[in-house]
């Protein structure tokens, strides 16, 4: 397994007025670990920087920090890997507008691109060619708050809406809302219990005795590297 943290060196490629570049934490090559791309080789580029603060992130060295680089030395780097899918995730990549350009050159060269995002900033200008993993904040995150639910028109069946679980109450949260806002009807849903939090048998138990229609998942880096940068 390849794990390349931060893509080497910062921006090798000249770059007009910061037009096209962003702030990056790393890139690396691993196994995709989440949704429905799970188990796929994968070129993960995580973006510096979130506006919010969840209770239970496992990320937080990406809120500050990073190098800039340009897009064009990006897409080198993903390439370099031989990797057909490619996973876009921060902190909150759209936080970096910029973002929106990335996405579109990695759709162009024909990647299969996911996008990891928090639900709290917009995507509906998001290119359509991305799998949007959003999430949707349960309370025991400390930012329910903070999510979009305008959101909710801007997803395509491909897309797919991740709710973290950390306790009995965040699950009788995500039950609700899956049925309040027909989330099963819009695209596929993911429950995934917090690590360390909820017992994974726990949580698959109660989406068995309900007949959820969501789809549970635990995170496969997590039990191939726990919770090592890079994976």
């Amino acid at each position: 397994m390849v794990s390349g943290k931060d893509a080497g060196v910062a921006s090798t490629t000249p770059v007009a007025a910061d037009a096209e570049r962003l702030r990056i934490t790393e890139i690396f090559h691993s196994i995709q670990g989440e949704a429905d791309a799970i188990g796929w080789r994968t070129v993960f580029v995580r973006l510096t920087g979130c506006p919010l603060r969840c209770v239970w992130c496992d990320t937080e060295y990406s809120f500050y920090g990073g190098n800039w680089h340009a897009i064009d030395d990006i897409l080198a780097e993903v390439a370099s890997h031989g990797a057909r899918h490619v996973c876009v995730t921060g902190g909150e990549p759209l936080a970096q507008k910029r973002c929106l350009i990335l996405l579109r050159k990695l759709c162009d060269a024909g990647y299969e691109v996911s996008l990891e995002t928090s639900g709290a900033l917009d995507v509906s200008a998001v290119d359509p060619r991305v799998r949007k993993v959003m999430d949707l904040k349960a309370p025991d995150s400390g930012e329910s708050r903070r999510n979009l639910w305008s959101n909710l028109d801007h997803l395509l069946p491909h897309d797919q809406i991740k709710i973290v679980i950390a306790s009995r109450a965040d699950y009788e949260w995500g039950r609700a809302m899956l049925a309040e806002h027909a989330l099963a009807d819009r695209c596929m849903v993911l429950f995934s219990p917090v690590h360390g939090a909820v017992q994974p048998r726990e949580l698959a138990e109660w989406i068995i005795a309900d007949k959820l229609p969501v789809r549970f998942q635990m995170q496969l880096h997590k039990l191939l590297w726990n919770d090592a940068a890079g994976h």
